[in-house]
């Protein structure tokens, strides 16, 4: 990882997690709804999307303060899907970053409560946000609703379990990975422009650059799934093998979805060559997202 971007990462993940559990925290909820949402909040990860959005406003120059709150509420919406994601009516997972999943330590009931509430937290975040217009409140609160609801994550996890047991082909596979996935890192980086006031030339730059990061990231994580372990990743390693899943090294096998990937990081560079500013920073996160191990 280069220098610049890991002073980025190493000064902007504290700052964006004090402001998330600070935002939990002051809520007047029971304490153990408040307990079990914290304990996913804080079982680590790597907070690439709330680092999208502040990276995107360190690259217009602008204060990162709204980031870090957006960048929570995004954190908290990808908590929640994962949470989710782990019970047993769904992936059926019991571990997660390296810990047990948040319905075996706190039970199905109320992990499904704790991901409900910090759906739903997350627009309030939104809502309440201060030193932001109007205007731009709103439009981040239709984008998120969009990126996270049927036409975008929940309708690419339909999607994708609809997928299994059957290959997809690689237009149904890239469908299914554009809203689940890609949907809310989609958000991430046109949050940052909204915030930024980008223009529109160059929020359209910046959504493509989005799109080829969603599917670059989503192939990494089907190629780690093979190539991974399970102490690397967090979780368990091999699932989607095992529950037959359709995946970019199924469909291509792993050679072929190491050059899609390639493809998708070069089209995103190429993107980034029509923003108006210094997108450096953004093209070391593309890097980032290519290269990780976990």
């Amino acid at each position: 990882m280069e220098a610049t971007l890991k002073q980025f990462i190493d000064v902007n993940i504290p700052k964006i997690e004090e402001t998330m559990y600070q935002l939990v925290e002051k809520i007047e909820a029971p304490a153990h709804l408040k307990e079990s949402m914290l304990y996913s909040l804080k079982a680590g990860g790597k907070r690439i999307r709330p680092l999208f959005v502040a990276a995107v406003c360190e690259a217009y120059n602008k204060s990162l303060d709204a980031s870090y709150i957006v960048g929570s509420a995004v954190e908290m919406i990808h908590t929640y899907s994962l949470i989710h994601d782990d019970l047993p009516c769904m992936d059926d997972d019991d571990l997660r970053r390296g810990k047990p999943t948040n319905h075996v330590v706190y039970g199905e009931a109320l992990a499904t409560l704790a991901g409900d509430a910090l759906n739903t937290l997350a627009f309030g975040v939104l809502a309440r946000l201060e030193n932001v217009s109007a205007e731009q409140k709103l439009e981040l609160v239709h984008l998120l609703s969009v990126a996270a609801g049927a036409e975008g994550m929940v309708g690419g996890q339909i999607l994708d379990m609809d997928g299994e047991k059957r290959l997809l082909n690689l237009q149904e596979l890239e469908t299914v990975h554009v809203n689940k996935t890609g949907a809310i890192l989609r958000f991430s980086i046109e949050a940052g422009a909204v915030l930024a006031g980008a223009t529109t030339k160059d929020r359209e730059a910046l959504v493509e650059y989005a799109h080829h990061i969603g599917l670059a990231f989503q192939i990494q994580d089907d190629i780690l799934d093979i190539e991974g372990t399970s102490e690397q990743l967090g979780k368990t390693a091999g699932k989607d093998v095992a529950a037959e899943k359709s995946t970019y090294p199924a469909l291509l096998k792993v050679d072929g979805a190491k050059q899609k990937l390639n493809e998708h990081y070069n089209f995103a560079v190429e993107a980034l060559q029509k923003v108006s500013i210094d997108t450096s920073l953004l093209q070391q996160f593309a890097q980032y997202i290519v290269r990780r191990t976990n």
